[in-house]
């Protein structure tokens, strides 16, 4: 595909409305953010993010994203390898219920966890006698988020391994190669930066994950409070400073995922090219 260089007032029309787009949809609202949590001064943005409920908050989104991404990296793998490497009944209903989360309300996916874990379900004898607690509580928000970002690695690898094809692996294979092998030193290197930036995506949706686990959570501060419900517990409150401080916060954290996944993108073409 030719990418055209011409100088012409439809570029520079396009260019515009782009920039100005950008501008009062991106860009302004995140500079308000930062006044906002600013203009009481750096001792109340201080105060504001190193509140003991604060931490708690920033405590539980890292501990949910990193269990999320570790689960969802093993699943995305194996459901990647199955998908494009072997053939059986079912396949289409497979991949179709790996990418059903991406068309699911959130607050859809947090009812049926509500539903299959709560009070009223019939698995609900057999969690209390055994003293497990799903809903309103910690476990409840790892699954709520591992399911919402479920599909997210898997497909980054798909398209990836289909392009790659099975030739070098089935030499591999008739060379005497054992499958831990194959996958580790050919198959792998392949699809590395695929996964990398499946990773990334996986943690940014897990971090800003709301709806969901709005549901499930309770909203018990300190205990089941991640940073956006935090984030809405403040605003609801009235405290504004405290609620943009940790806003500011969270697209700190964004920002950072943001130029890791440009870095990853960048790599992974200059290897293509290579």
């Amino acid at each position: 595909m030719k990418i055209r260089n011409d100088s012409g007032p439809v570029k520079w029309v396009l260019i515009g409305i782009s920039a100005l787009f950008l501008f009062v949809m991106l860009i302004l609202p995140l500079v308000y953010v930062v006044f906002t949590a600013l203009r009481d001064g750096l001792d109340s943005y201080a105060k504001a993010v190193t509140d003991p409920y604060a931490l708690k908050a920033i405590g539980l989104t890292v501990k949910v994203t990193v269990i999320t991404v570790l689960v969802n990296s093993a699943f995305g793998l194996f459901a990647a390898w199955l998908l494009t490497r072997y053939s059986f009944r079912g396949k289409g209903v497979l991949a179709a219920l790996t990418d059903l989360p991406l068309s699911i309300s959130p607050i859809i996916a947090g009812l049926v966890f509500l539903l299959m874990f709560g009070r009223q379900s019939f698995l609900y004898p057999f969690l209390d006698a055994n003293n497990i607690r799903i809903v309103f509580a910690q476990p409840g928000i790892v699954l709520a988020t591992i399911f919402v970002t479920l599909p997210f690695i898997s497909r980054e690898l798909i398209p990836v391994l289909n392009a790659v094809g099975t030739e070098e692996e089935e030499a591999a294979a008739l060379m005497g190669a054992k499958g831990f092998y194959i996958f580790t030193q050919i198959t792998f290197p392949h699809i590395r930066w695929a996964f990398f930036y499946g990773v990334v995506l996986c943690a940014a949706r897990a971090m800003g994950e709301f709806g969901a686990v709005s549901v499930l959570s309770g909203h018990l501060n300190g205990l089941t409070n991640t940073m956006p419900l935090y984030i809405e517990l403040l605003y609801q409150g009235f405290d504004f400073t405290g609620a943009f401080a940790m806003s500011s916060i969270l697209i700190v954290m964004a920002v950072l995922i943001l130029i890791l996944r440009n870095i990853l993108e960048y790599r992974g073409k200059k290897e293509l090219e290579i």
